[in-house]
């Protein structure tokens, strides 16, 4: 059996009053992409910081392609080493950077040659089909649709080994959510890069999910394999 990519044992992260995950146990394996599904305040998100490295355990393990990134109270694998792209739910583009500078930034961070760090700005912004005219407009000076694509492109332009969105398409209408939702999963099923998408759409996870992970009160209470032939 091969060691799956990604491996969360046991987590539990408690806050002062409601909310957080315990005793959470589920796996990624490579290529593979994840939905977890839920209602509001299920823990969705939280897991999400956790695994990236924003948040530590108070118990359980998160391990990444076979080394322990987190233990109880601790993160051995530092955010920033864990090779991780984060879309969340409100997009955070920098606004003081422009289109491409929101994805050097991201690029030279990920300690690329400088030679070729102009050929993967655009590549991943021809992949994620970014208008060439948008390059150096401000995020404020995009469309909803646009920001989306280049949140995207930011989170894979540093060639990450683990890709996390949070809501990527809560505040689209219907019409560009479809498109983007279509876009994402060809996208994913393209790069084979492990995923992670957190949802409360049941169409989101149908289009992106090889597999669901429903969650309620922090607590997983079931996982299904979908077929996306």
């Amino acid at each position: 059996m091969s060691v799956p990519f990604r491996r969360v044992t046991g987590v539990t992260k408690q806050y002062g009053g409601d909310g957080g995950v315990h005793d959470v146990s589920f796996e990624v394996a490579a290529a593979e992409s994840v939905v977890l599904v839920g209602p509001s305040g299920s823990g969705k998100t939280t897991m999400l910081r956790l695994i990236a490295g924003l948040e530590r355990p108070d118990h359980g393990e998160i391990w990444l392609d076979g080394r322990r990134a987190a233990a109880p109270g601790q993160n051995i694998v530092a955010a920033h080493e864990r090779q991780v792209g984060f879309v969340f739910q409100d997009l955070v583009l920098w606004p003081h950077l422009t289109v491409t500078g929101n994805l050097q930034f991201v690029v030279a961070s990920a300690r690329l040659p400088t030679s070729q760090q102009p050929v993967r700005i655009n590549d991943t912004v021809r992949l994620c089909r970014i208008e060439p005219l948008l390059a150096d407009r401000y995020p404020h000076q995009l469309s909803g649709g646009e920001q989306q694509r280049v949140a995207l492109a930011r989170a894979l332009v540093g060639l990450p080994r683990l890709l996390l969105l949070d809501e990527p398409f809560a505040s689209l209408d219907s019409e560009l959510r479809v498109t983007l939702r279509r876009e994402l999963a060809a996208l994913q099923r393209q790069l084979r890069v492990p995923t992670i998408f957190v949802t409360h759409d049941s169409e989101d996870a149908a289009a992106i999910a090889d597999r669901t992970v429903m969650m309620r009160n922090g607590r997983i209470e079931r996982a299904t394999t979908v077929s996306r032939d």
